[in-house]
């Protein structure tokens, strides 16, 4: 009697053979994904993918909140970590953008403290408002911030992270000044304008989603360059008169530095694999971002590409932390 074995079962197997002895039985127990911000605000996409990797890596992948200092407290404690592959962290465009706000201050590298797994998603900030705020467009916002100057304020969920930017650069291009009010997260920001305790805030299109399908807050502009698939009738504000303005966000999976190749390629593997579903796709579309799934590098090159694009706008903004 003969027996035929599949050939597609020979090649994985030779795959697990070839793999090192840390990667072939990673993971044995629960992984963190250390998430620097407040929970409720833009971590819909890191919980989805959390219960993704904990249902096909067959080990408890758990979102760790560690909110703090723009989102470094949660970075050093990923930098400083051991590179075994059960501390990651899940990382905003922030990550790149502190280094240059806080550059006397940060207790790391952006770049050579990490090791890139996988870009996951990219997304646009939205101007929420209030909807008692007597703004029907971002044009008679700024007519009104122009009326009444230093007397509005926007929230955002950090100093220095995209949506406090998003709003420093609008005041510099419209030369009006709205007042920043920096919350711990997206989630605490978004509570505020809820309760009217400031008017409107700068927020990821993640964590602006719900508010928005609710009819609880009103979105008057994004800031990429193109509107949102999510948010196709929100008029982006370059539409509003400021051709030179645009801000977008991301959000990726990164270890600390020395993170062995065979866990990366382990990790990102999975990470590819769903987020290129198309229901993931759907999902990430309807909390408002776009679904990406890289390659490590793809990651690491856009830290280096965010530190030089904005260096120059932050000095110009004259934006300071240190």
């Amino acid at each position: 009697m003969s027996f035929r074995i599949p050939l597609g079962f020979v090649f994985a197997l030779l795959a697990v053979i070839a793999l090192p002895a840390p990667a072939q039985t990673y993971p044995n127990r629960p992984v963190r994904i250390v998430y620097g911000y407040a929970p409720g605000g833009a971590d819909a996409p890191a919980r989805l993918l959390s219960q993704a990797l904990t249902e096909s890596m067959k080990q408890s992948f758990i979102i760790d909140y560690k909110p703090g200092a723009d989102g470094m407290l949660g970075s050093d404690t990923v930098a400083k970590s051991s590179a075994d592959g059960y501390t990651l962290g899940w990382v905003t465009a922030g990550h790149a953008i502190n280094s240059i706000l806080h550059a006397k201050s940060i207790p790391y590298h952006p770049v050579r403290d990490f090791t890139p797994i996988s870009l996951v998603a990219d997304s646009a900030q939205v101007l929420l408002i209030n909807p008692t705020l007597q703004a029907t467009d971002l044009k008679s916002l700024i007519a009104l911030a122009k009326a009444r100057p230093g007397q509005l304020n926007f929230a955002s969920g950090g100093t220095g992270g995209p949506s406090h930017l998003s709003g420093e650069i609008l005041n510099w291009e419209a030369g009006i000044n709205i007042v920043h009010v920096p919350y711990k997260g997206g989630g605490p920001a978004i509570a505020a304008v809820l309760a009217n305790d400031v008017p409107m805030t700068w927020i990821g299109a993640a964590a602006a989603m719900p508010q928005i399908k609710a009819g609880k807050l009103k979105a008057l502009a994004v800031t990429t360059a193109k509107r949102s698939t999510s948010l196709p009738d929100v008029p982006t504000v370059m539409e509003s008169g400021f051709p030179n303005y645009e801000v977008s966000a991301y959000y990726g999976i990164v270890g600390p530095a020395g993170l062995p190749a065979a866990i990366v390629g382990k990790v990102n593997s999975e990470i590819v694999r769903y987020v290129q579903q198309r229901d993931t796709r759907e999902k990430f579309a309807g909390l408002g971002v776009d679904a990406v799934g890289s390659a490590p590098e793809v990651l690491g090159e856009r830290w280096r590409v965010e530190i030089v694009r904005w260096e120059p706008i932050i000095k110009k903004s004259g934006v300071t932390i240190d």
